[in-house]
């Protein structure tokens, strides 16, 4: 299996991370509460997430956060393969 690089994109204004699994690529959007999952409407692969009110829910503001990414996969009712 292919690892695909990760990339995070932190907007603090809007309290909002989006992260994208390998290149940024158009998707569509499933909500599953605050979390968008990017899925690509061809080959039906995730592609990544936008994660609204992010430190809202995952954390304090200025704490670290530590959260992995099948965490939040898990808590948006993704099922690992």
């Amino acid at each position: 299996m292919l690892m695909k690089q990760i990339t995070f994109d932190y907007d603090k204004e809007a309290d909002v991370l989006y992260i994208s699994f390998g290149e940024p690529k158009e998707a569509i959007a499933e909500e599953v509460g605050n979390i968008g999952v990017r899925i690509d409407e061809k080959t039906k692969e995730i592609v990544g997430l936008t994660i609204i009110e992010f430190l809202k829910t995952f954390g304090k503001k200025h704490a670290p956060i530590n959260i992995s990414v099948p965490q939040i996969l898990r808590s948006a009712g993704v099922k690992e393969a």
